[in-house]
């Protein structure tokens, strides 16, 4: 007998999609995941696809999906700047027609609907920690902009269809998330340095470190959604989701070379255009309206994260072919012009 609950997760094969679909499968609800696998793969939902509760279908939300469901999850973008800066056109298309797209059909099936924002709202922020009050410093003819600005834009949308037709919105601004799962040439900073500090390469740091990033482990992430989108219909949002400890790029690095006892040096590169200096949630609202914060620390997510992509690169029990890990490298170092 299915489940009388239907959640829709768009983007539910890329890297928190997969996570947020297998914690909505363990707790009952039928699951219908929807990805295009421009950056998601089936891979991450493979162990997922004898559940009865779970359906996937390969579908672009730039095009008007017809579906029944009670919830919608709002993930499909890319999320990593060599992803998303591929193509900068579509990134943008994806954020606002999609979300259009997916507001249309909430509307049309009254279905409570997440958008997954972003702490990138914010641009280079002038104020430290972001409060969901503040509205941020965003270049918006950037090389970054096509992210930022679709989110902002994404934002804009999902307010006015909820003051213009009082559909039950939600929104959550996502900071630095990691973990099993992450691909392993997305440009994030913490594969980056894992993958690199596990082949024992050169660890390519921009900048002099000093910028600071907060990282959250993704299964504190998905939680946070789930509380959110499982809250009071009054709760709106805009809520950041993230962890307020702060680490310098340089620490993050030291600490991946100690975790994975590497013999990789830290070799310096000019800043990218836009890079934000410092990006730390304030969680006030989190901790009040959903009662979350983050309970894995850096280190223990770390090693999680690092014995996953250990398995990764240089076994198949994540069930990569070798094939499949030759395209993965291959795609990475095409994405990041090496």
């Amino acid at each position: 007998m299915l489940s009388d609950h239907r959640v829709l997760v768009t983007g539910g094969a890329g890297f928190i999609g997969a996570h947020l679909c297998k914690r909505l499968l363990e707790r009952g609800d039928e699951v219908l995941c929807v990805d295009n696998f421009y950056t998601g793969t089936r891979r991450n939902v493979q162990h997922l696809l004898d559940n009865r509760l779970f359906e996937l279908m390969r579908h672009d939300i730039c095009f008007s999906l017809y579906v029944e469901v009670q919830e919608i999850f709002n993930l499909a973008c890319p999320a990593s700047p060599i992803h998303y800066q591929f193509d900068p056109v579509q990134t943008t298309k994806v954020s606002v027609h999609g979300a259009i797209n997916m507001l249309g059909l909430a509307k049309r099936v009254k279905a409570k609907i997440l958008q997954a924002s972003t702490s990138e709202v914010y641009g280079d922020p002038s104020v430290h920690p972001q409060q969901e009050s503040y509205w941020g410093n965003v270049n918006p003819i950037g090389p970054r902009s096509c992210y930022d600005e679709g989110k902002r834009c994404a934002e804009t949308l999902f307010f006015d269809y909820h003051r213009q037709h009082g559909l039950p919105v939600k929104v959550a601004r996502i900071f630095n998330t990691y973990g099993p799962g992450m691909h392993p040439h997305d440009g994030r900073v913490v594969s980056n340095f894992i993958v690199q500090a596990l082949s024992n390469q050169d660890i390519t740091i921009y900048g002099e470190g000093n910028q600071t990033r907060s990282f959250c482990y993704v299964d504190d992430l998905v939680e946070g959604l789930i509380r959110l989108m499982d809250t009071s219909p009054d709760v709106t949002g805009p809520v950041n989701l993230g962890n307020p400890a702060e680490f310098t790029i340089r620490e993050l690095a030291e600490l991946v070379i100690n975790l994975t006892g590497s013999s990789s040096r830290m070799i310096f590169r000019p800043l990218p255009q836009d890079d934000p200096r410092q990006r730390c949630p304030d969680i006030s609202k989190a901790r009040e309206l959903l009662d979350w914060k983050p309970t894995i620390a850096l280190r223990e997510g770390l090693v999680k994260t690092i014995n996953y992509f250990d398995q990764l690169l240089t076994s198949d029990k994540t069930g990569a072919s070798p094939a499949i890990l030759r395209s993965v490298r291959a795609e990475g170092k095409a994405l990041s012009g090496q």
